[in-house]
C-alpha cells in the first residue's frame, strides 16, 4: 500500500460510513413517513367504523324506547277493555251463579249469555272446584 493510500483510507471509510447512515437515515424517515401515513388512515378508518356502530346504536336504542312506550300504552288500553268488557262482567256473574247453585237456565236468564256459553262457564266452573 502506498503512503498516500494509507493516509486517505480512513477518511475514505469514515466517508462511506457517513453515507451509508446518511441512506439508511433517508430509508427510515421514508418507511416511517410512511408507516404514519398508513396509521393515520387506519386510525380514520376506525374512527369512521365507530362513528357508524356509535350512531346505529343509538338509532336502535330510540327505537326501543318507543317500542317500550308502545308496549306499555297497549298493555293500558288492553287493561282498560277487559274492565270495560261488558262479556267479561257477564260471565264472572254467570261463575259466581254457578257457584251459588245456578243451573243453566238461571244463567242464561240472568246474565244473558247462550246455552253453549252457559254450559261451558258452569262446566268450567264446576271442573276449577272439583
Amino acid at each position: 500500500m502506498t503512503p498516500e493510500l494509507s493516509a486517505i483510507l480512513p477518511w475514505l471509510c469514515t466517508v462511506a460510513a457517513i453515507v451509508l447512515l446518511v441512506i439508511q437515515g433517508i430509508v427510515q424517515g421514508r418507511r416511517i413517513r410512511a408507516l404514519r401515513t398508513s396509521l393515520k388512515e387506519r386510525c380514520d378508518a376506525l374512527g369512521r367504523e365507530v362513528h357508524a356502530t356509535t350512531s346505529g346504536s343509538l338509532g336502535v336504542g330510540q327505537r326501543l324506547v318507543q317500542c317500550e312506550r308502545q308496549l306499555h300504552e297497549l298493555k293500558t288500553v288492553i287493561e282498560e277493555m277487559r274492565q270495560n268488557d261488558p262479556l267479561r262482567v257477564s260471565y264472572d256473574e254467570a261463575a259466581r251463579l254457578v257457584d251459588l247453585g245456578a243451573d243453566i237456565d238461571d244463567l242464561m236468564n240472568t246474565c244473558g249469555i247462550s246455552r253453549p256459553e252457559a254450559e261451558l262457564v258452569s262446566a268450567l266452573r264446576k271442573r276449577q272446584v272439583a
